[in-house]
């Protein structure tokens, strides 16, 4: 306190000048219509620019919420599709249906990776959901540019996923462009590339052809992307450039096929 009354008392005429200046200036552009405009421009230049570099750090911490908000609205948007998506007749042509009557077969549910492995042989991701968000195993793990891998455990609000960077993933994959399957693998190599097996000597390929999962088994859907050819040595082993980096991955969707136990009934009456 004692320093404070010191500094006025040492400065209290230079304080003073600067208080008839404030007042000078004050008065001058009250009563002045041009300084009064140019005043006024000047500061809204000044806050103006100041509240965008605010708005602009503002966003950037929260980023982490538009995230979450933007893959749930993604998510519903997903199921919605699910929903009223007319079905295909043998030709590709879209089948007229009543969409009350018409079955939902997958349900898209949000996740984040919360630990990923790409290095090793045999990778895993560990993912929050599990058994109290009805995900199990052998679900498929997907995000907008494609697939990633598939659940193998799960406790109550956990999961491991089996990455397709794992030298025991076998998925179901084949051409776009054709109705040509293979065998996707992982050669333990490069995590930005997998393998497609035993593609028949039929099939018209070329480098750049993109290539889907093939909808053959109870986990994929059809459809889902997984890459483009990047080069083809023979017909034995296809190297596929996958279109995630499996080293940059946040967001997901745990894909849950509601006609999977009466799918794997029914196959299990074939050894019967």
């Amino acid at each position: 306190m004692q320093q404070l009354i010191y500094f006025f008392q040492k400065y209290k005429y230079f304080l003073f000048f600067l208080l008839l200046q404030a007042i000078a200036l004050f008065l001058t552009i009250n009563n002045n219509n041009f300084h009064k405009s140019k005043f006024v421009s000047s500061a809204n230049n000044v806050t103006g620019g100041f509240y965008e570099r605010f708005s602009k750090l503002s966003d950037y911490f929260d980023l982490k919420s538009q995230n979450e908000a933007l893959a749930s609205e993604n998510e519903h948007l997903k199921n919605l599709l699910e929903k009223y998506t007319s079905p295909k007749d043998s030709l590709g042509n879209y089948l007229v249906v009543d969409t009350v009557k018409y079955h939902q077969k997958y349900i898209y549910t949000k996740a984040k990776i919360i630990r990923n492995s790409y290095h090793k042989p045999s990778n895993y991701l560990l993912i929050d959901k599990g058994s109290n968000q009805s995900v199990s195993k052998e679900m498929a793990v997907i995000n907008s540019k494609g697939i990633i891998g598939i659940t193998e455990k799960s406790s109550t609000n956990y999961s491991r996923v089996q990455s397709i960077l794992n030298s025991n993933s076998k998925i179901n994959a084949r051409l776009k462009n054709s109705n040509h399957f293979g065998t996707l693998i992982w050669n333990g190599k490069d995590y930005n590339t997998v393998q497609l097996e035993d593609i028949p000597r039929q099939a018209a390929i070329q480098v750049g052809d993109t290539i889907i999962t093939g909808g053959k088994s109870t986990i994929f859907p059809e459809g889902i992307l997984i890459g483009t050819i990047q080069s083809i040595d023979n017909r034995n082993s296809i190297d596929i450039r996958l279109f995630n980096d499996m080293s940059n991955l946040k967001h997901i969707y745990v894909v849950i096929n509601l006609d999977k136990e009466e799918i794997n009934a029914l196959k299990n009456t074939e050894n019967e």
